[in-house]
């Protein structure tokens, strides 16, 4: 399918990103609620994809969402579902432990969604672009190449900069790697909000947001906790059908493995978020 972008044209007030509910309806729920407290319209509040996921939720979640009118773009997981794939897109090494959970949860999610949710799910464009703080800003998963690149604060600086100069930007807002982080150099900044539906790896239970704020013009973001019904979250995942280690990240806030980072990130289990 082509790629679609969607702009927004020029955005102002308080924003909220985030990324990756993964099924998680509870997190979604109390996220929902952040954003009433901090009056921020449901347009000025985006996703970086990944709506479904490991959760026990994913009909509910996207219900959800979609009634609460923020919006998102597609990650691997949505392109997946809605060309009917029998894989989650994720780009796990084949035989991995990441891999063989997918095929867990991820016919797990097929499973449960309704026609609605899948239409829902097929309008969501590829990147989303808007103008903020005189600053012009893309919404990418991955990398604006590839939606299943995982990209990390230790990410060379070399492999981010191509995005700039392909999408014009000078921030690009990115999700996929579940961790959140902002690297800021040449005037530019990449900024990972983090996700909402599993813990960063920190050995916390809580999951990580960002809030945009464009007060005397600049671009100015902070990174934020959220805390919520994670015991019901797990809970619910104990389903017999779900990837039991998946649950116990939800409770423990530590990952059941880390072959999807690289070595600086790996060696940060468990001692909290480096921002």
């Amino acid at each position: 399918m082509d790629q679609i972008t969607h702009s927004l044209g020029k955005l102002s007030g308080k924003m909220l990103v985030f990324g990756g509910v993964y099924s998680n309806l509870q997190a979604l729920e109390a996220l929902k609620q952040i954003s009433e407290k901090e009056n921020i319209a449901p347009e000025n509040c985006i996703c970086t994809g990944d709506i479904v996921g490991y959760c026990a939720q994913p009909e509910e979640a996207v219900q959800l969402f979609k009634i609460w009118g923020a919006k998102s773009i597609l990650g691997n997981v949505e392109i997946q579902l809605r060309e009917n794939a029998e894989d989650c897109g994720c780009d796990f090494r084949e035989g991995s432990r990441c891999d063989s959970f997918s095929q867990l949860w991820y016919p797990y999610a097929q499973s449960k969604l309704s026609e609605n949710s899948l239409s829902f799910i097929k309008k969501l464009p590829n990147y989303i672009n808007f103008t903020y703080a005189n600053k012009k800003v893309s919404v990418v998963h991955g990398s604006f190449f590839n939606v299943s690149e995982f990209i990390y604060k230790s990410t060379d600086w070399d492999v981010k900069i191509p995005n700039f100069k392909a999408t014009n930007s000078n921030v690009i807002i990115s999700g996929h790697c579940g961790l959140p982080f902002n690297h800021q150099q040449e005037n530019k900044i990449w900024l990972n909000p983090g996700v909402i539906g599993m813990p960063a790896n920190d050995g916390n239970s809580s999951v990580w947001y960002a809030i945009l704020d464009d007060a005397n013009n600049q671009f100015n973001f902070t990174h934020k906790t959220l805390t919520y019904n994670y015991k019901l979250t797990s809970k619910l995942m104990q389903n017999g059908v779900l990837p039991e280690e998946y649950s116990r990240t939800i409770v423990t806030g530590i990952w059941d493995n880390t072959e999807i980072l690289p070595a600086i990130e790996s060696g940060l289990q468990g001692f909290g978020i480096q921002l």
